[in-house]
């Protein structure tokens, strides 16, 4: 493979053989015991000094032998709740929890990428912190484990994280400055009214039809209330209301999500979201109960660390390596990290149509190709190397 030092290229087998171990147990958030369990006892065999944080989190560092700055690297390690239908031989053994969006990838690369540096240690330059994160996809590792100190003894003075990424193929890195995931906040309403019969709507204040009423009036919050230059989502997933087709109920529930790239639109979208709802329901004689819950900021990216990835992506990969990544409206609790301090969250193609690696995250088909493995090992090397140099 084109780009890689020998140390990469001798450690490819043993990439794969970790991402598929991982990949064989998924656990999901605050639960993933046999793989927290797996890459500290690595770290032990190789001598990286670490500790348990937040739970299932594992926090590692690579003290260099020169002094110089704290570069810290980021791997969730949790599963998502969905049935494997993919037909290989490290296929999940935990029925009904599978990797489909590629942590079991970002937490091997992290693994090999600190064996290989603990071993450069003599010639590294300031220290490289090694965040394994629970809990990615829900409730969110990331901020138990900043409580707990994460960023702290020694100080992080950058943070990076790589994702692998089946919208772009093997040998691509997509490298963006400035916001490149949404933010992602939920809400829960329920429009009360009075219930009774089908057959005599005027005797009730029908939940049904002003929760329609809500929905359709809530979609305007986009189209007309946020700057046309900006992106934001307000998407209802859930209604619930009813028990038989001729009773009008008391009450309907509707939950969703709330999604922005840039924080003052975040906010104008949680005030603006009970507001036209209440009113709506207001006006056609129900009450409004509303929650409103902040998930995931946006994730965005310092143009110094964003530039000085896509340099190493660059002189690493070749040019055409790097490719400007789109914006996505999916959320990553990364960004709480990126509010702390600078850096940048890239993405490792991984998809291969010869290979029929097509499918995408989250989906109970989705596996990528292993390929792109050795390749981000190679890039955190790298990247702990001009980060030191240039800090």
């Amino acid at each position: 493979m084109a780009s890689l030092s020998p140390d990469v290229r001798s450690h490819g087998g043993e990439v794969v053989a970790l991402r598929r171990s991982i990949h064989q147990h998924p656990e999901q958030g605050f639960k993933e015991h046999r793989t927290a369990a797996l890459i500290r006892s690595k770290l032990k065999a190789w001598g990286v000094e670490h500790k348990p944080l937040a739970g299932t989190g594992t926090v590692a560092l690579v003290r260099g032998a020169k002094p110089g700055p704290t570069m810290l690297v980021r791997a969730d390690i949790d599963a998502l709740p969905l049935l494997e239908l993919n037909k290989v031989p490290y296929a999940s053994k935990n029925r009904g929890v599978m990797h489909a969006c590629g942590h079991d990838g970002h937490a091997a690369m992290a693994l090999v990428a600190a064996k290989l540096l603990q071993r450069r240690r003599g010639s590294l330059r300031g220290n490289v912190k090694f965040m394994f994160q629970p809990a990615e996809e829900g409730p969110g590792g990331a901020r138990p484990m900043i409580d707990a100190g994460l960023l702290e003894k020694p100080g992080v003075d950058a943070a990076f994280a790589i994702h692998m990424w089946n919208e772009l193929p093997t040998g691509k890195i997509g490298v963006r400055s400035g916001p490149v995931m949404a933010s992602a906040d939920e809400f829960r309403m329920a429009v009360v009214g009075r219930g009774g019969h089908g057959a005599a709507p005027h005797q009730t204040v029908d939940p049904v039809a002003i929760a329609a009423q809500v929905v359709i009036a809530c979609q305007n919050i986009v189209s007309r209330k946020v700057d046309p230059t900006k992106s934001a989502v307000v998407t209802f997933g859930q209604i619930h209301g009813g028990t038989r087709h001729n009773i009008i109920p008391d009450r309907v529930e509707l939950s969703g999500t709330v999604r922005a790239f840039e924080e003052p639109v975040r906010r104008q979208l949680a005030r603006e979201l009970p507001r036209i709802a209440r009113g709506v329901a207001s006006a056609l004689g129900a009450r409004l109960e509303f929650d409103y819950h902040w998930g995931y900021p946006p994730t965005v990216n310092d143009p110094r660390m964003t530039a000085l990835v896509r340099d190493t992506v660059r002189d690493t990969l070749g040019r055409g390596a790097a490719v400007e990544q789109d914006v996505t409206m999916g959320a990553e609790d990364m960004s709480l990290v990126l509010e702390e301090v600078p850096g940048c969250y890239f993405f490792l193609g991984s998809m291969n149509r010869g290979k029929g690696l097509v499918h995408p995250h989250h989906s109970a088909r989705f596996d990528f190709d292993e390929d792109a493995l050795p390749r981000g090992v190679e890039l955190w090397l790298r990247l702990a190397e001009r980060f030191a140099a240039g800090a």
